[in-house]
């Protein structure tokens, strides 16, 4: 006995798109709320044209030149700090393992706007500094705001990049250092040559993450009397009282400068990553 089965002809089927409601009803409440942000500052008292003419001041673009100076200065030094100190960390020695951990516990344990405020008044702690045969000083004319914003918030970035670092280099597959110590390098030359350039993709786009939130974090200077963008701003409506049309501009640069520095981490990244993906 023959059973005959009956195929549909594929002309015949109909493909019934899945409904998908939430993302629609996600959709909406996004609009709505951005409807009611908009409709506030719509009709809010400021003055937007202060906003654009404070744009091009000359006491905010110097404050925004000082928000770029310090927040280049103290991610280059924490990224010394963090290599330092992830290498540290890699140690045969105990107690120099110890050293690292202690300093990556200490400074991510510690809110970075108390660093600052503790080197700022260390002269309360340390009034004089003496180098034997070369000469001393006063603390207080040693830690200028600039210092104090160098030093805390690089010490404190050192912390966090010491364990991207580590994070980068055990990415790395233990063989290749072990091939390179079977061919004669050092512990230095392994680590220069073959480790950190296949760490550094891995490293990279953390690194990015962490310059973007420099240029936001040091904004915590203000408290120190530094003056970078948001003191700048702070300054200026203290005299005219504008002090959402500041606060905008300032929210503008911000956005301009961690726009331009995703662009250049995302370069970094695709430089890093050939022969990795497409």
């Amino acid at each position: 006995m023959t059973t005959t089965i009956s195929k549909t002809p594929p002309d015949t089927i109909k493909a019934v798109p899945v409904r998908e409601y939430g993302r629609w009803a996600f959709l909406v409440v996004i609009v709505a709320a951005l409807a009611l942000v908009v409709r506030a500052f719509a009709g809010a008292d400021i003055d937007y044209s202060v906003t654009r003419e404070f744009l091009t001041a000359s006491n905010v673009l110097t404050g925004l030149g000082n928000t770029v100076v310090i927040s280049v200065l103290a991610q280059a030094l924490g990224i010394a700090l963090g290599v330092l100190f992830a290498i540290l960390g890699r140690s045969r020695h105990r107690e120099i393992r110890a050293v690292s951990a202690a300093y990556v516990w200490l400074f991510r344990g510690t809110p970075v706007i108390v660093q600052l405020l503790l080197w700022y008044n260390l002269a309360l702690v340390i009034p004089e500094v003496t180098l034997p045969g070369i000469g001393s000083w006063q603390t207080n004319d040693l830690m200028t705001p600039f210092v104090a914003a160098l030093l805390g918030l690089g010490i404190n970035e050192g912390a966090y990049m010491a364990e991207i670092v580590r994070a980068g280099i055990d990415s790395v597959d233990e063989g290749q250092t072990e091939a390179a110590h079977a061919l004669g390098m050092r512990r230095s030359l392994t680590l220069r040559r073959i480790v950190l350039p296949q760490a550094m993709r891995v490293i990279v786009p953390p690194t990015g993450n962490e310059f973007v939130s420099m240029l936001k974090t040091s904004s915590l200077a203000y408290a120190i009397q530094y003056g970078e963008l948001l003191q700048s701003a702070v300054k200026i409506y203290s005299n005219n009282l504008k002090i959402v049309e500041l606060l905008l501009t300032v929210t503008i640069w911000y956005v301009v400068l961690t726009t331009i520095a995703t662009v250049l981490q995302r370069f970094l990244e695709r430089r890093y990553s050939k022969g990795v993906r497409r």
